[in-house]
């Protein structure tokens, strides 16, 4: 007979297989169950209880002894249901919860019956059904205490359990669950991530110990529509915080139903690379504390969860009965587990957020001020016990930019240890503070790990080293990650401290080695600091250390993969304490080469970083001479100016008059209708006194005016820079009379209609939406922007909270189609009924008609522009209009549904063989690829804007502000070119200023790389000219429609020389960007200027595009060279009357946006331009550009058009995308319907 072990080992042996099969059920609520049977106090105690000191009824985990055939009915009945796995009856059953029963020594025993109760009733099913293996989960709960929250709000220091009392606790429970025959161990119901990491501690030391492994789940619960755990995590910073246990799965339960958990298990199977688990609960509790969702509603829910491959595991929480498990393992059957997705290794830190350090995170600052080593202020707050402001001084350092704060208690004065914990639990009960991870700083172990015990997130350790040899070494990382926490690795051994770039380099790959070797550390949770030692001391041998640290930082990043960098950057000027101007350029300066050679984190002041830029020029000589070690005399003479620096000061603006004797509501319309807000918050209240209550001037002498606008607008007698500047007159106008209004507490005038608009997610571009929300607020709609990057789940939300008449989608990126696809079909889904309508410029009436409307049962209306908005609106909301209005649409989508269904059918696809053969024609026998100067990158820091703004081509801004025509010619136009002159007055204006007081920055990085075009349709990118490593390869699509004769199929890889011709040829990539933006559209819309707001974000679009010019000029000319001789005015560059192209990944040419990841790690636009991507790949800040540089003459921008499948197919499998995800990326273009 087989051994409870090796039973034990062969049913898990099946579990991988069986994950990649089918989905798994779990079980469902035992305490629901329990409820059924109606037990009194008699029935808890049993015989062996009958005179216990305490009442029982309620302690269900006891009826493991006491009713033990209950239990197992129950069980039975999940099984038989069709569970796969069952969750023992101990969710309380440690010694912490059972101190309420007095009840403490039967932890070992009640966990130990479980498991054995529960393996027995599995064995049964099993040898039934011998191909059917049944698991048993040992289920840890999350105790009745919390160690990240204080039960006193008046003692936020304070818990009420420690660490090491959960690790007891749980220890001994789990001790219990595997003697009893568990197969997986569950830690489930987490509200507090610090609970479940002392868990995940007991249970890797455990097994540790003694010599086994079993599978982890662990199951957090998101407490309510804040979208967080009980203790503040959002979903990605709680699998952040618990990935470190490598645990089989991860997932949520409890607290929320099917469909308030959607969004959050959506979440977590983006982010989580291992399988995902959820066990809801039938709802919300109802006002008896029951549960309202039926079989049949949980079932079609979690269906449509599976379908959209969120899920591995799933089961029932609170509420649910086998008949819920019977009809979800129904609903889930034929459906395909979701596959768990390659995930790139980040350091992924967490405080109660995540914040994760990729190859594009800019650099990392280090929050150092709450050192009481480094900052004599903090140590006198915390020896004094004034621990409220010292508080303050975290809060700062996060106010002031710090990604993550280093929190260092070595002072002799003080206990280390308690003070550290301290602290962090204060820490813990600021949300601004720990929402951001929190640094461990300490050279004592036992206050490190005070830290460890006191940190719910996913902490770094600061730090360990060789210093004590490697035991020592091995033994403390071992028990970082077991903590879960990140670590700094000086570079320290057995001989002292590296100060040399050699010694730097070889303790940091020794150490590397022995982490990632012996102890299974990953490499991208290792930081090395190889050591700032201090610069310009007068002694010679320092002379080096900077450039030491910098050099070996390029080398340590190139030797040991996802590695990072930091270090304590105060200390490289620490001999001119006391003059910190000086302190500060040099910080800075060493941070601008330490960078670019790959430093990722610094510990620094976050809020006194001097800009590069900004450092006068003879000081920033001068400390570079002393950083880059350029010459012998650099500290004398870096000495000798020293004294002089100090700091620096700001400036003001004016107005107009005429129209002033006229009647106040004839001024107030006069205001309105010219834009002119100088006056109307007097005009308002000489209004206001006028009338008898505050809301009568909006109705009346405001919204007459705004009515006049309306009509000159409709009429095509104002503009929309006009009505964009009528509205903030009228924002002003309302921002007085407010508190008048809410002191009467009168309601304000009715609006025609609630209009909720937002830029869908992974888009961040909004001017065209904000352009249109002003017209509607100026047309009395009342306008609800969610702003930018909003998730459909956000979106249908607050549409429910507002109770909205319309909601407004926007969108300027290709993917934003997609999710306007997916709001649509959210709303169908979740049953709503108000009109929706799309608007964007990659929007279209034939993709809103094919793509979106066949989701929607109701109106999906496509608003072309600004002025068509409040058409529409007015006909969807107005009784008589609607239904012929919508009628017309459908008629007009059902034709373009025709057409395009026709169109598709006429157009004759070349399969990818014959298009290939198609190919454009280049005689590469006659041509030489010109060879760039120099291969590599360049960046542009605080480009002059005066240089750029001589690049803008005008036309498109006049467009943004739909105002047609060509520039300069549109200022003589009959029709709009007396506003289109104050309209480009205006911006010259703001320019002017923009220019004068550098509020927006530009910063572009560009790079030429060795290539070569392989295999047809890739791009080969080398490391350098010798070709004989490969740094990427970049992937291009073809033309695949049938085209004339004499015409190619065109592919951007046909215009790189083909590798086998044996020609050296190259390619270029850039990116640019305007920064300071929104920072500046913020202090408009906060004083009601929408008008500014939107100019200020056109104009840095145009800035954005300028830039982007004149890089490309400067490569043509310069840094490639190979049109050095080129002389163009600016017309002649707007009509690309130049050699070569820049295509951009989501253009025609380049439609796939997953191509701009490639072209940003190309660059590493993130770090050298301060460009992000969104999850959609849109661009972070809004206005900024990126491409590639093709040099050949022949290059050419064409559209690539529709594809076909067998191009998809082989496109998806060169870029090692599943075919479902690259359709997606690429559904504008497919020519058929994905499967």
């Amino acid at each position: 007979m087989t051994s409870p072990t090796a039973a034990r080992t062969q049913r898990l042996a099946l579990l991988p297989d069986l994950l990649k099969q089918r989905i798994l059920i779990l079980d469902g609520a035992m305490g629901t169950m329990i409820q059924r049977y109606k037990l009194e106090e008699l029935d808890y105690r049993g015989e062996r209880f009958a005179d216990w000191q305490s009442d029982l009824k309620g302690n269900n985990d006891l009826l493991l002894l006491t009713q033990p055939k209950i239990i197992r009915d129950i069980h039975a009945a999940y099984l038989d249901a069709g569970a796969d796995i069952l969750e023992t009856n101990t969710f309380n059953a440690q010694s912490i919860s059972l101190a309420d029963y007095h009840m403490e020594g039967l932890a070992y025993e009640l966990n130990k019956e479980g498991a054995r109760l529960a393996r027995s009733v599995a064995d049964e099913f099993e040898k039934k059904d011998p191909l059917r293996p049944r698991f048993v989960a040992g289920v840890l709960g999350p105790t009745n205490r919390t160690a990240s929250l204080s039960p006193d709000v008046n003692n936020p220091g304070f818990r009420n359990v420690s660490f090491d009392q959960l690790v007891e606790a749980y220890t001994d429970s789990l001790r219990g669950l595997i003697d009893g025959g568990s197969d997986i161990i569950m830690v489930e119901t987490i509200f507090d991530t610090l609970n479940a990491k002392a868990a995940l501690y007991a249970i890797d030391q455990y097994f540790e110990t003694n010599g086994l492994r079993l599978p982890i789940m662990i199951s957090g619960t998101i407490t309510d529509a804040s979208g967080r755990t009980l203790s503040g995590q959002t979903t990605e910073a709680f699998w952040n915080s618990l990935a470190h246990a490598n645990p089989l799965s991860i997932g949520l339960n409890c607290a929320l139903g099917v469909t308030q958990l959607r969004q959050y298990v959506e979440e977590m199977a983006r982010v989580a690379n291992v399988q995902v688990s959820s066990h809801p609960n039938a709802g919300l509790p109802n006002e008896f504390g029951g549960y309202d969702e039926s079989p049949e509603f949980m079932a079609k829910n979690i269906h449509e969860w599976a379908d959209s491959g969120f899920l591995n595991i799933v089961g029932g929480c609170c509420g649910t009965s086998p008949a819920h498990i019977q009809a979800i393992a129904q609903a889930v059957r034929d459906i395909r587990p979701r596959t768990v997705p390659k995930i790139e290794p980040q350091c992924r830190l967490a405080g109660l957020e995540p914040f994760n350090i990729g190859a594009d995170t800019m650099f990392v600052n280090v929050g150092e001020r709450t050192n009481v080593t480094g900052s004599a202020a903090f140590k006198k707050l915390i020896l004094n016990n004034e621990h409220d402001k010292a508080l303050e001084v975290a809060r700062s350092q996060v106010e002031n930019g710090a990604q993550v704060i280093d929190i260092n208690m070595d002072e002799a004065m003080l206990d280390g240890e308690a003070a550290m914990g301290l602290f962090l639990n204060l820490i813990a009960s600021e949300p601004a503070i720990s929402r951001v991870p929190v640094m461990i700083d300490s050279s004592k172990w036992n206050v490190i790990e005070a830290g460890l015990k006191r940190t719910q997130g996913k902490p770094v350790v600061n730090s360990i080293s060789l210093k004590e040899g490697e035991a020592k070494f091995i033994e403390q990382a071992r028990a970082v990650r077991r903590y879960g926490a990140a670590v700094v690795v000086m570079a320290f051994d057995e001989t002292g401290q590296a100060d040399t770039q050699t010694r730097k380099i070889e303790i940091c790959a020794r150490s590397y080695k022995i982490l990632t070797e012996q102890v299974g550390f990953p490499p991208q949770d290792i930081i090395f600091d190889p050591n700032i030692f201090a610069v310009a001391t007068g002694i010679e041998e320092h002379n080096h250390y900077a450039m030491d640290f910098i050099e070996a930082t390029r080398a340590i990043k190139q030797r040991l993969p996802y590695a990072l960098i930091s270090g304590g950057v105060s200390n490289v000027s620490f001999s001119f304490r006391g003059n910190n101007p000086v302190r500060e350029a040099i910080h800075s300066v060493f941070l601008y080469y330490a960078i670019q050679a790959g430093m990722d984190l610094g510990i620094v002041n976050a809020g006194a970083l001097a800009v590069y830029e900004d450092i006068p020029a003879e000081l920033r000589e001068r400390v570079e001479d002393v950083i880059l070690d350029r010459r012998p005399d650099a500290t004398e003479r870096l000495i000798e100016i020293a004294p002089k620096y100090a700091g620096k000061g700001e400036q003001a603006k004016g107005p107009d008059l005429g129209w002033r004797t006229l009647p106040v509501t004839e001024r107030i319309t006069h205001a309105l209708v010219h834009g002119n807000d100088e006056y109307v918050t007097q005009d308002t209240e000489e209004a206001r006194l006028q009338f008898a209550r505050p809301i009568q001037v909006i109705e009346g002498p405001l919204m007459d005016g705004m009515n006049v606008v309306g009509d000159l607008f409709g009429a095509g007698k104002m503009f929309l820079p006009q009505v964009v500047k009528s509205a903030r007159v009228m924002k002003k106008a309302v921002a007085h009379l407010v508190p008048f209004i809410e002191a009467e507490k009168s309601a304000g005038a009715k609006p025609k209609g609630k209009i909720l608009m937002a830029t869908v997610k992974g888009d961040v571009h909004d001017i065209g939406k904000n352009i249109v929300g002003v017209v509607l607020a100026c047309n009395n709609y009342e306008v609800i922007d969610l702003g930018v990057m909003v998730s459909a789940a956000k979106i249908l939300e607050e549409a429910r909270k507002h109770q909205v008449d319309i909601i407004g989608l926007s969108g300027l990126i290709t993917p934003s189609l997609d999710e306007m696809a997916h709001v649509a079909k959210e709303m169908q889904r979740q049953g709503f009924s108000i009109p929706l309508l799309i608007g964007g410029a990659t929007t279209s009436r034939v993709h809103s008609a094919v793509k979106i409307a066949p989701h929607y049962a109701q109106p999906v209306i496509w608003v072309k522009d600004a002025s068509r908005g409040v058409g529409v609106a007015s006909n969807l909301l107005s009784t008589e209009l609607r239904a012929d209005f919508v009628a017309k649409v459908q008629t007009e989508y059902d034709e373009v549904r025709a057409r395009h269904a026709g169109k598709q059918a006429n157009v004759r696809m070349l399969s990818l063989a014959e298009a290939r053969a198609n190919k454009a024609k280049i005689n590469w026998t006659a041509y030489t690829p010109p060879a760039p100067g120099k291969l590599g990158i360049s960046t542009l820091r605080n480009y002059p804007l005066e240089e750029i703004a001589r690049y803008i081509d005008w036309t498109p801004f006049f467009i943004t502000w739909e105002l047609h025509g060509r520039f300069p010619a549109i200022l003589q136009d009959e029709k709009v070119g007396v506003e289109a002159t104050k309209l480009y007055n205006d911006a010259q204006a703001l320019l002017k200023r923009l220019l004068a007081d550098q509020s927006l920055k530009a910063n572009g990085v560009v790079g030429l790389f060795a290539a070569n075009s392989v295999n047809d349709d890739d791009i080969e990118v080398y490391v350098d000219d010798a070709r004989r490593e490969l740094r990427m390869t970049l992937h291009t699509l073809r033309q695949q429609d049938e085209k004339p004769p004499g015409r190619p199929n065109r592919a951007l890889a046909d215009f790189v020389a083909p590798k086998e011709t044996g020609l050296k040829d190259y390619i270029g990539a850039f990116a640019v960007t305007i920064s300071g933006t929104d920072e500046l559209a913020k202090k408009f819309e906060a004083k009601h200027d929408d008008y500014n707001s939107i100019m200020v974000k056109a104009l840095a679009d145009r800035l954005a595009e300028a830039f982007a010019e004149r890089l490309h000029e400067r490569v043509r000319k310069e840094y490639w060279g190979y049109a050095a001789d080129e002389a163009l005015d600016s017309e002649r560059l707007v009509r690309e009357e130049y050699q070569g192209i820049r295509p951009a990944p989501g253009y025609p040419a380049c439609p796939d946006h997953t191509e701009k990841e490639l072209l940003f790690k190309l660059i590493d636009a993130t770090k050298n331009a301060g460009v992000t991507l969104t999850e959609s790949f849109a661009m972070w800040p809004a206005s900024a550009v990126s491409g590639f540089y093709y040099s050949h003459p022949e290059a050419q921008y064409f559209a690539v058009g529709k594809l076909a499948k067998d191009q998809v197919e082989e496109y998806a499998r060169r870029k090692g995308m599943e075919l479902a995800a690259i359709e997606k990326w690429l559904s504008p273009n497919l020519a058929y319907e994905p499967e």
